[in-house]
């Protein structure tokens, strides 16, 4: 056996999902003995048994990658409970095993994983979808990609009908159906407090000290931006207008075009809507949200 099936084994081996008493399986997926891969690659020494070594190996990755799951998507434990969450972890890590060397990227598919069934979180399903994809645009807007934002001066001799802008990386645009920004937020300062008066409380028990904020939460449409400032990650609110145009420029509209849209709809006298664009177009560019794409002719 080379190298590089020693290696594929020993992979297979520690990422099949563990029993449900948190012990490696005697049965690999392909009906292949897990002792006879382990006595194949690992040489038992006097203290344990190849499948022994080799289940070390398979409970802490494990034990690891689960721990970081939930650390990046505490505001979801809360509301789901730690019973509940455990079991959709689990589920999602069995579909959507970690492709990546970097931890940083084990919920890059949770939203779209999530949004279809089964539905684990049963009448509490849309607002885990809501919580999941505000987690992990937090994630992805504190380390995300930032490119030299565009200056006040590179609009100035810009033709609206042929400017492309386009939306930093780090900048995720959410289309909410309940106020997640206040729960998430919620949870990340009780657990800071938590955290400050006793390093030896458990995760679980931070959790049961969050969870009456989950209850009292009530449908209410919101639109959000997710982004990074000065190394720190901030949510902002935006009016269902700001969020129109801003979602037509990152789709590839022009900003003559994603104006024109907006307008097109808007009850608002043109003149007054046109004022309250430029004033968000300012903010926008204060923030740094835009760099610069490629210019067209044409008016998508």
């Amino acid at each position: 056996m080379n190298l590089l099936s020693i290696q594929r084994h020993i992979a297979r081996a520690v990422m099949t999902p563990l029993t449900p008493s948190e012990r490696m399986r005697h049965v690999a997926p392909n009906g292949r003995s897990q002792r006879a891969v382990a006595n194949e690659i690992i040489k038992p020494n006097d203290r344990l048994t190849s499948f022994e070594r080799l289940e070390i190996y398979n409970r802490q990755y494990w034990f690891r990658i689960l721990s970081g799951f939930s650390e990046d998507f505490p505001g979801l434990r809360v509301v789901l409970g730690d019973r509940l969450f455990d079991k959709i972890a689990q589920a999602y890590l069995k579909d959507c095993p970690s492709r990546s060397f970097s931890m940083r990227n084990i919920g890059a598919k949770f939203g779209s994983w999530l949004r279809n069934p089964p539905h684990f979180a049963g009448s509490r399903q849309q607002l885990a979808l809501d919580i999941a994809r505000l987690e992990w645009a937090e994630i992805n807007a504190f380390d995300g990609k930032r490119y030299d934002a565009l200056r006040p001066e590179d609009f100035t001799n810009a033709s609206p009908a042929k400017l492309r802008l386009k939306l930093q990386p780090h900048l995720s645009l959410l289309d909410l159906k309940y106020p997640v920004d206040d729960l998430v937020l919620r949870v990340r300062k009780d657990s800071t407090e938590l955290s400050i008066a006793s390093n030896t409380l458990s995760e679980r028990h931070k959790g049961k000290r969050s969870v009456s904020v989950a209850p009292l939460l009530k449908p209410t449409p919101i639109f959000l931006a997710v982004h990074r400032m000065d190394e720190d990650v901030y949510f902002l609110r935006l009016e269902q207008k700001e969020f129109a145009i801003l979602s037509r420029l990152r789709n590839g509209k022009s900003l003559g075009a994603a104006i024109e849209g907006v307008l097109r709809k808007n009850a608002m006298p043109d003149e007054e809507c046109l004022l309250l664009i430029q004033k968000w177009f300012q903010n926008w560019s204060a923030l740094g949200w835009f760099y610069r794409g490629t210019t067209d002719s044409t008016n998508s």
